[in-house]
């Protein structure tokens, strides 16, 4: 099985991405034309340098904007200025990408990196997708780096994509909206179950569009992966911190064996609650799911003295399991929590678009061995159709099922 692996121990950004995909053998000039598909070319040139960073030398990027854009040094958006047509939003860049000539699994792969993003600020601007107006991925620069990214993926041709813990770095970045702790909320957000390592410089190294970019792509994390090494490349970031500012990924070999079914390390935190009503319970469920916990769930059980009661189990990601323990401390009344490492496998996940005579609803699609096992209608699409038009929820999940047996 030939697999990509991205080793992410100083992070990554879009335009790495790039610059890594290059050094790893992608024929510059294929990206430079699949990227004129979206006929953007008059807002941007793609420049391609060599570079090196504490004596790792590699493939740069930059992605010079025609209309006085700014772009920091490191290579990450910067987060404190605007950009030429920031605002755009999910329906204008689906516009661009859907218009354009680029293969229909480039276009699928890149809608999903940016569904990815405008979710994250969704969430975190009480928001929906679809209303959520961009302020770094609505950016020219940002298209080029996440459209480039599902051009290179595919032009690679692999089987799966593994990737290391993510370094996110520390301090606080520049934002639209101010001063904000590293990592960058959408950042954060995009990353929820993912395993990340923070603080290894004192500056954000992941972006959300880096973020979102290995949050769609890869398969599998792994620190030590088994993997026979074929070829090394480096993609420089723009500072020069303590540590190599650069990517590294790699072309390797693996004897399959057993399933290819994607794995996740995760923490199975649990303890049992015989003095909590059931509302408190509900309410501190729907405060942990917010929160980011993978699940949450309730089990009714007899404690000791035969009194009913209940146990809480909470599915997360290491990284966040002190996180998660306090917060079930402050809004439960149990003095103990008990924690499983444990394995979560997981379904490959696509969304498709889907056109009904009462609107566009967006279709989630559970993949097996490359096969849609079954796919299901978002719900708060369907919940907003049904008040735009005023009829109920059922009538909007029957036109969508007339419209897929078409």
């Amino acid at each position: 099985m030939n697999i990509l692996y991205y080793n992410c121990f100083s992070g990554i950004s879009g335009d790495m991405n790039l610059a890594a995909m290059i050094d790893l053998g992608v024929d510059p000039e294929v990206l430079k034309a699949e990227l004129s598909k979206l006929g953007l070319d008059d807002e941007f040139k793609l420049r391609i340098s060599k570079d090196s960073r504490k004596g790792i030398f590699g493939t740069r990027v930059d992605v010079d904007l025609t209309h006085h854009h700014h772009h920091d040094h490191h290579g990450h958006e910067e987060h404190g200025h605007p950009h030429h047509h920031a605002h755009r939003n999910l329906h204008d860049i689906e516009q661009i990408i859907n218009s354009s000539e680029l293969s229909a699994q480039v276009k699928a792969t890149a809608l999903d990196i940016f569904k990815r993003v405008a979710e994250a600020e969704a969430k975190i601007h009480n928001s929906t997708a679809y209303e959520v107006h961009f302020h770094e991925v609505g950016a020219t620069d940002s298209i080029v780096d996440i459209v480039g990214a599902a051009i290179c993926f595919h032009e690679l041709e692999i089987d799966q994509v593994w990737c290391s813990s993510i370094e996110l770095g520390g301090g606080f970045v520049n934002c639209v909206h101010g001063m904000m702790p590293v990592p960058a909320p959408a950042t954060s957000e995009i990353l929820t179950g993912i395993p990340t390592t923070q603080g290894a410089v004192s500056k954000e190294t992941t972006t959300p569009t880096g973020a979102a970019i290995l949050a769609e792509l890869v398969d599998k994390f792994s620190d030590s992966p088994r993997m026979e090494v074929q070829r090394s490349a480096y993609g420089i970031g723009h500072r020069d911190n303590e540590i190599p500012n650069v990517l590294r990924v790699q072309l390797a070999l693996v004897q399959q064996q057993g399933s290819s079914l994607s794995t996740v390390p995760a923490r199975l935190l649990q303890c049992n609650i015989d003095d909590m009503t059931g509302e408190m319970l509900g309410v501190t469920l729907d405060l942990l799911m917010d929160k980011g916990a993978m699940d949450v769930h309730f089990t009714p059980i007899v404690m000791k003295k035969n009194r009913p009661a209940t146990t809480l189990s909470l599915l997360c990601s290491a990284a966040e399991e002190d996180l998660f323990k306090r917060l079930i401390f402050e809004h439960t009344t149990t003095l103990g929590i008990k924690s499983t490492d444990i394995e979560k496998t997981v379904l490959d996940i696509s969304y498709e678009r889907l056109e009904t005579p009462l609107g566009t609803v967006t279709m989630k699609n559970a993949i097996l061995d490359g096969r849609v096992l079954r796919s299901k209608p978002e719900l708060e699409d369907c919940r907003a159709l049904a008040a735009k038009h005023g009829v109920p929820l059922s009538d909007v999940y029957l036109q969508i099922g007339k419209v897929r047996k078409v």
